[in-house]
């Protein structure tokens, strides 16, 4: 085995199981409570009616399945993203050739996008910040670009904020890329546009790029919340440098088997993405944008989600009230317990109830600290009813 090949493999190693394959293992050999109904409150899976627009408009474009997708995205759908975008953010004009593209779902555009833009083969190991707890894929992604992660704790100290002032020179002078999630998955904080103009004027002071996943950006509690290019556009940033955002229909159009997502910004980088994915991005059947183009031209269905998720997340906390405030954003709720792990075993055994650790979705601290290691994520995604029966479960869960 040659040299690169030795490096490649232990970029691999560093990765661990997936979180669900961690939660999977922790289960094995035991057996969920049987005189239940099992409550998957695990995986952040929207269960939730299907748009109505959705079956019609599949059926009128089935004849797309036998043309190859390009994995750009038709001009349609990017010119319905960009329109989305504007309307949503208040962005003057985002151009749906040069500033927008497809994603097949936001997963694979986030580990790619390290890909994209980070150069393995630098003299030191460039920086890749990211929360911490934070969605896994960007950990996979800093690995395998051969970047070096750096963790922003999030606590209830600093309010599950990332603590951009934490950061110390040295490390701010080797970032490549950072990552923010708005709202969070799983803490549920939203950053405000101090927070984004701050960061900004670092990418700029130090030379690095920013990837925001917004996929939560339409289910709030009471603030909707800023976005990244609404914020470069508002501090005068022309064509959104160093910016690029992330979103997704699984979560706005709760549609997260259509796979269909948006990346858009800064125009450069947008570029250099389109290369790269005209080789390895997975591009969305034409039947399925279509799908997509409408979903991002309707907020009826938004709007009707959101009202689920408002009445899911009040119904769990006038029954699980002694945790602390509402989340201000995301259908997650990130609950303090004594052992995460051992929690959760006991939900699923006694009360037949699938959540989290919360130390699966997070990563050892230099200091040894683990921040979601005394937390677990439960997911509210079946409706306000079902998520008063997962808080009394979880109040009648015991740790022997």
């Amino acid at each position: 085995m040659n040299r690169n090949q030795q490096s490649r493999q232990v970029r691999l190693e560093k990765l661990g199981a997936y979180p669900f394959e961690r939660l999977k293992n922790l289960f094995a050999g035991h057996v969920a409570n049987t005189d239940l109904k099992p409550i998957d409150a695990g995986a952040g899976e929207p269960r939730l009616a299907l748009p109505g627009f959705v079956a019609d408009t599949l059926a009128e474009h089935l004849n797309g399945f036998s043309k190859y997708p390009s994995t750009v995205g038709g001009l349609a759908l990017r010119q319905a993203i960009a329109s989305w975008l504007e309307r949503r953010f208040g962005l003057q004009y985002v151009d749906p050739q040069t500033q927008v593209l497809s994603a097949n779902g936001t997963r694979e555009a986030l580990f790619a996008i390290a890909h994209a833009l980070i150069n393995p083969e630098a003299d030191v190991k460039p920086n890749v910040l990211m929360p911490n707890p934070m969605y896994q894929i960007y950990l996979g992604a800093a690995y395998t670009a051969g970047a070096e992660p750096v963790f922003l704790a999030c606590t209830s100290d600093n309010d599950f904020a990332p603590d951009l002032n934490a950061v110390t020179d040295e490390v701010w002078r080797n970032t490549a890329l950072v990552y923010v999630c708005s709202p969070s998955n799983p803490t549920g904080w939203i950053a405000d546009a101090a927070y984004f103009e701050q960061l900004l004027a670092l990418a700029d002071e130090h030379d690095f790029y920013i990837v925001s996943d917004e996929c939560y950006s339409e289910i709030y509690w009471q603030h909707k919340p800023v976005g990244l290019l609404q914020v470069a556009e508002a501090t005068g940033r022309s064509g959104f440098s160093r910016c690029l955002v992330m979103n997704s229909l699984s979560k706005r159009s709760a549609l997260p088997g259509m796979r269909s997502g948006l990346i858009a910004g800064d125009a450069d980088l947008i570029a250099r993405f389109t290369k790269m994915r005209s080789y390895t991005g997975p591009a969305t059947p034409l039947p399925l944008q279509a799908v997509a183009a409408a979903a991002w031209s309707d907020e009826t269905h938004v709007q009707q989600h959101l009202a689920v998720y408002r009445a899911s997340l009040q119904a769990f906390f006038e029954v699980y009230s002694d945790v602390g405030d509402i989340p201000a954003g995301s259908f997650f709720v990130w609950l303090p317990v004594a052992d995460a792990e051992a929690f959760a075993l006991a939900a699923f055994e006694q009360q037949a109830v699938t959540v989290l650790p919360g130390s699966y979705l997070s990563a050892d601290e230099s200091n040894g600290m683990n921040p979601g290691a005394d937390y677990i994520r439960a997911a509210l995604v079946d409706g306000p009813e079902q998520a008063a029966e997962l808080a009394r479960r979880l109040k009648a869960v015991r740790l022997i």
